[in-house]
């Protein structure tokens, strides 16, 4: 390989390294051309599957930050899967396809910049797929939601019953007051009739005694 072309080649390794989320190197040696398609295809959009050079990869790991994470897996042949999709599904492929064809070695990774041991990639691929966490997040805030709906519609009716229930006992402390003095209000007209009776009782005793004059002569 010319100068040139290995310094693109690092040049794109160091690219894909920086844009991907996560890259797993494998071991496949002893697995045939058919198989690596068939692995590939089995990634899907998850990941892409590229056999690499180990002196031009070591380089592009140190230039994309990754070489004391990387380094040391660079032994023997090796293939590294670029994962550019669902995290936990392209661990998981890479697993089953692990499982049907062990010659295909998982030795480590990184994920968002930090090292991951084959243990903790196995692990992962044994998460739920992003579109079914997403699916249950949807569903938790969907039933928060309508909770919150429900409170929110409750709400209206309940000021309406405290405001009714403030106005009912405004009332009935306004008018208490008149309805309690309303028995002494009634006292004065209670003694007039006495008052009547007195003055008609005075009015007959001034009629007799001007008859009486009239009934001597």
């Amino acid at each position: 390989m010319a100068n040139a072309e290995k310094v693109a080649a690092v040049a794109e390794l160091t690219e894909r390294f920086k844009d991907s989320s996560g890259a797993v190197l494998t071991e496949y040696r002893g697995l045939t051309v058919a198989q690596l398609a068939e692995l590939r295809r089995s990634l899907g959009d998850h990941a892409t599957f590229a056999v690499v050079k180990n002196t031009l990869t070591k380089i592009a790991v140190t230039e994309a930050g990754l070489g004391d994470e990387l380094s040391s897996l660079l032994v023997g042949p090796s293939a590294i899967a670029f994962v550019d999709g669902d995290v936990v599904e392209a661990a998981k492929g890479l697993r089953d396809f692990a499982r049907a064809h062990p010659l295909l070695v998982i030795k480590g990774g990184v994920l968002d910049g930090k090292a991951m041991t084959p243990s903790e990639i196995t692990k992962l691929a044994d998460l739920e797929p992003r579109e079914v966490l997403l699916a249950k997040l949807a569903g938790a805030m969907k039933a928060s939601l309508a909770g919150a709906a429900a409170t929110f519609n409750a709400l209206p009716v309940q000021m309406a019953q405290l405001a009714e229930a403030l106005r009912v006992k405004r009332a009935a402390a306004e008018g208490g007051a008149p309805e309690a003095s309303a028995p002494e209000a009634s006292a004065p007209e209670a003694s007039a009739p006495e008052a009547s009776a007195e003055a008609g009782a005075e009015a007959g005793e001034a009629d007799a005694a001007a008859a009486a004059p009239g009934d001597e002569g």
